[in-house]
């Protein structure tokens, strides 16, 4: 027990307590720039709006401009954000710009009103300011890929080597830009290369890539060799460091199935997370705060249909107005859903039936309620507790948990997250009853997908599709 507190409480000559490994970018000065110019370009447009109807510049418009530029520099330099927009039509991106936009506004509105600030600013010039922004933004997205590719395909392109002609290797090759690649160095011969990887590629053996990059000044070296391999690694890195090249380790990740893969640091110590839900940090936030104004909003508005399809249920048949059941929630954890009662039992033993076409246990009332989902609007009770969210894999009984998660492999990991009240398993054709092992199968595949690609427009996206699902689908009963 004192050894272990001796290691804990103190350092141990090298254990590599001490050290400590941060995360960055490897990008150039001038790209990482360019992430804050669809920022700056709102907090200047505010400006020029200000310059053209003659209002003063006020520190309350200074405030808002600063408060722009820290609330965009959230919204449009998200990670990722360029490869979700990469090769998508004009439409979709500039749709995808306003709506960026409104989620910036929505944010300034309701600081306004809290502070009570509103009457210090002119309102022609405000409107002129949210209607012509996101013109401006779409100009400021071109003009940034723009030089973003000059940079990457010109001269100024640093040189690389990639050490690992394997399918680690190659992808990685596929993903940076073609200009300044000098070719593979590899412990095998071209003899011995994979078949997805051309001969002509290959440059050399690892025992000769210090001298190569003397010769030629590479700038940067990327180690794409297999764990096996780190002894050899070692020794390479030692030779290496006579040379000026930056070196980097890839290691080969994308041999699991990756769920929210990221780099992450524990205290220092760099991890990769090959499983992991999607909410951390203010995604959590986001999420949670996104959950409780909808469902607010929602509540409030549907609540005089919600007290008549509570008497219509209690008219109609005999039971209680609200079906409670027993269903897997964040964690794996046990929660109770509501819904309206829609049949003349409510199950929630350890067998629970699916409902089918024509089931005879449906009243005439559950019937209808179910067509059209009427019957999950309690679920918004559920958003408020926070036992659930709007979108998310769509909760099962506990008895089908206990059955699916013995046949499909993954299936407990849809439970990272909350559950929804609607999901993108259901606006892709997989709403109502899952009747084989199949279709259950398909709609985790979909709410794995959820989690690895999660991001506050595609709950958007759900929300909306959902809308029109309901309307043409047929598929509950």
């Amino acid at each position: 027990m004192a050894a272990v507190v001796g290691s804990v409480g103190g350092s141990v000559p090298g254990s590599g307590a001490q050290k400590r490994i941060g995360f960055g970018s490897v990008e150039p000065a001038l790209l990482a720039v360019l992430k804050q110019l669809e920022p700056l370009v709102a907090a200047m447009t505010l400006a020029l709006s200000a310059l053209c109807f003659r209002v003063p510049f006020t520190p309350a418009i200074g405030a808002v401009a600063v408060l722009t530029f820290v609330i965009s520099g959230r919204v449009f330099a998200r990670s990722h954000r360029d490869e979700e927009l990469n090769g998508k039509p004009l439409t979709t991106v500039l749709g995808r710009i306003i709506l960026e936009w409104l989620a910036v506004i929505a944010v300034l509105l309701l600081a306004a009103f809290a502070f009570k600030v509103t009457a210090q600013f002119s309102r022609l010039m405000m409107v002129t300011w949210f209607a012509a922004t996101p013109m401006a933004l779409y100009a400021a997205h071109v003009a940034r890929l723009r030089v973003r590719w000059m940079v990457s395909n010109s001269d100024l392109a640093p040189s690389y080597l990639i050490i690992g002609a394997n399918s680690v290797g190659f992808e990685l090759f596929r993903r940076l830009p073609p200009k300044g690649f000098l070719g593979f160095f590899d412990f095998r011969s071209a003899d011995r290369l994979p078949d997805t990887i051309d001969p002509a590629y290959l440059v050399g053996h690892c025992k000769d890539v210090a001298e190569f990059a003397r010769t030629h000044g590479v700038t940067s070296i990327y180690i794409a060799l297999p764990l096996s391999n780190v002894p050899r690694i070692g020794e390479m890195v030692r030779e290496l460091r006579d040379t000026t090249a930056s070196i980097y380790f890839v290691p080969d990740v994308f041999a699991f199935d990756l769920v929210q893969g990221r780099l992450v640091e524990i205290n220092g110590m760099p991890a990769i997370s090959v499983c992991d839900t999607p909410f951390h940090g203010m995604d959590a936030v986001l999420k949670r705060v996104t959950d409780v104004v909808l469902a607010s909003l929602a509540l409030l508005a549907l609540a005089p249909v919600m007290i008549l399809l509570a008497i219509a249920v209690k008219l109609t048949s005999a039971g209680p107005v609200l079906f409670r059941q027993r269903r897997y929630g964040l964690h794996g954890e046990e929660i109770m859903v509501y819904k309206f009662r829609s049949m003349t039992v409510c199950e929630d033993g350890a067998v629970v039936n699916q409902a089918t076409r024509e089931d005879r246990r449906v009243t005439p009332l559950g019937r209808i309620l179910r067509s059209t989902s009427l019957d999950e609007l309690p679920q918004l009770l559920n958003v408020l507790e926070g036992k659930m969210s709007v979108v998310g894999p769509r909760p099962h009984a506990v008895a089908h948990n206990e059955l699916y998660r013995k046949l499909i492999n993954g299936y407990m990991i849809r439970h990272k997250v909350r559950p929804g009240i609607t999901g993108l398993a259901q606006v892709n054709g997989l709403r109502g009853e899952t009747e084989t092992v199949e279709k259950m199968r398909e709609r985790v595949r979909f709410d794995l997908e959820y989690l690895s690609h999660w991001s506050p427009w595609l709950d958007v996206k759900i929300i909306f599709k959902t809308l029109w699902v309901i309307a043409r689908d047929q598929n509950a009963y």
